[in-house]
């Protein structure tokens, strides 16, 4: 990893939160044509409100520049997602979470890791919570997913997680992947996706669950107040075309947040596609199924994945 990734760490402790609730035109850190010339920290922390923060990665430290939810009750903080890189240097995931404990004066808030599936640059920062004092990290498979939530009939009903005074609902969304979950917030109407609905290429492993569970998702969304749809990426432009793959540049980028009739419309033209996989291209987002040869190595790269 090149020596100016080291400094871009620099900029995380202390935490400087841009302070602002309007998400629909939150613009981010997007990278640069040049990265050993990015000037931006590892991580953007973006605050909605007190008790509700949107973390993205610098592109330029890892091109998946995943999105990370951190959301604070009473007596627990909720961190949803780790991120692409592994190393604290590079990425002081950790030390932000607990830079935001701080700055409330509440040493003794727990913390708890989910994660809304388990490819690599959802999981990558695991190791700088797994271990650490107050801290439950919900190990990112089926079985500890399953266990975690108390889901027995999975992928059928929702669990309820109590961060004191905050309560989040949690909602199986497996056809990304096995143990793909996705969390509703109702005090910021926010419904975490995860990577089953973002702008950009939402790839399904398997297509009727990814039906089911969109199904699924657009049914839950109907009976509650959802402000935003937020997923894990940014992969489309705000002209709604797609950004190359493993870019590490994504200038004039689309919002983040998506709406509760994109979720609607996704449930629509899965079901008007059938049975039959097929590419779904619209200008909020692209249903691209993967073949089993492709969710092998993408399971093998996801393993390594990470730095």
């Amino acid at each position: 990893m090149k020596e100016w990734l080291i400094v871009l760490a620099a900029f995380v402790a202390p935490v400087h939160a841009s302070v602002s609730n309007d998400l629909a035109d939150k613009v981010w850190i997007h990278g640069s044509k040049d990265c050993a010339e990015n000037q931006d920290p590892a991580l953007e922390v973006f605050e909605f409100d007190a008790d509700s923060y949107i973390l993205r990665q610098n592109k330029c430290v890892n091109f998946e520049a995943p999105f990370i939810y951190v959301l604070f009750g009473q007596h627990t903080v909720f961190v949803l997602d780790t991120g692409a890189t592994a190393e604290p240097s590079h990425f002081p995931l950790y030390e932000t979470v607990r830079s935001l404990i701080a700055q409330r004066n509440h040493p003794r808030i727990r913390i708890l890791v989910a994660h809304s599936h388990s490819h690599g640059d959802h999981r990558a920062a695991d190791p700088q919570f797994r271990g650490k004092p107050g801290v439950t990290l919900v190990e990112p498979n089926a079985r500890a997913v399953r266990k975690y939530f108390g889901f027995s009939n999975w992928p059928n009903g929702t669990a309820k997680v109590d961060l004191g005074g905050r309560v989040l609902e949690v909602v199986p969304a497996p056809g990304h992947h096995d143990e793909g979950i996705a969390v509703y917030d109702s005090r910021t109407g926010w419904l975490l996706t995860g990577d089953n609905l973002y702008p950009g290429r939402l790839y399904v492993r398997n297509w009727n669950e990814f039906r089911s569970s969109s199904a699924r998702l657009a049914r839950f969304s109907k009976g509650r107040r959802i402000s935003a749809v937020l997923g894990s990426h940014i992969e489309m432009s705000s002209s709604g075309n797609l950004f190359e793959a493993g870019s590490t540049f994504q200038h004039n980028e689309a919002r983040l947040a998506l709406a509760p009739e994109d979720l609607s419309r996704l449930d629509q033209l899965l079901r008007e596609a059938g049975d039959e996989p097929k590419e779904i291209v619209t200008p909020r987002f692209v249903v691209v199924p993967i073949g089993a040869f492709w969710r092998v190595l993408g399971d093998v790269v996801g393993w390594f994945s990470g730095n």
